[in-house]
């Protein structure tokens, strides 16, 4: 009997150890799209039921593919895991999420969270990844990596899609780049 039970217990760690794995990116050990994509439709959900506001941050590694061919793929790696473990510090709230939205992308879900306050969340985010002084001899913002970031809010009473308020995040990420990289940019999905 008690090897049975013995059995059962080790069945279910081993169980609960892949569930998790199959929601973290094996690269920087933050949660990854699969998750971000359910927590989003869930967080979506209950914005709608409890009329709260919604947020996203995309973001994206200034000139990632120059620092790649310059430092090697090995360095690359390393640079997105310093990244992804500066934003994981910067989110403060336990409700917040961060994910890799795939390659040098990231996202952040920030449940009860208006466009102002994403704005702040986002320059934190920003600046926490500067801080890490991590050299970047060939970007043309700093001399170091930086990031550019769209922010694009639900406000409580709009009525759109999860995927209306990521196609936003992503056009603010676009006008973020287009002014020049290092900073944020952000707007309510109504006016997007």
């Amino acid at each position: 009997m008690r090897a049975r039970v013995k059995t059962h217990l080790t069945l279910k760690a081993q169980s609960d150890l892949l569930r998790r794995w199959v929601y973290i990116d094996g690269l920087t050990g933050v949660h990854n799209r699969r998750f971000f994509d359910e927590q989003l439709a869930a967080e979506w959900s209950r914005a709608a039921r409890n009329a709260t506001a919604l947020s996203v941050v995309l973001l994206d590694v200034d000139f990632f593919k120059r620092y790649n061919d310059h430092y090697g793929h090995q360095a690359g790696d390393d640079c997105l895991r310093r990244v992804a473990a500066a934003l994981k510090d910067t989110l403060k709230r336990p409700g917040d999420l961060l994910a890799r939205y795939g390659g040098e992308e990231f996202v952040c879900l920030l449940p009860d969270t208006d466009c102002a306050g994403a704005l702040t969340v986002a320059e934190h985010l920003g600046q926490a990844v500067r801080e890490q002084q991590i050299e970047h001899a060939h970007s043309t913002v700093l001399p170091v990596v930086t990031v550019s970031l769209g922010v694009c809010s639900k406000r409580q009473d709009h009525d759109a899609t999860p995927a209306a308020l990521l196609s936003g995040a992503d056009a603010q990420l676009y006008i973020a780049k287009s002014l020049g990289r290092h900073r944020a940019c952000a707007a309510d999905l109504e006016t997007v």
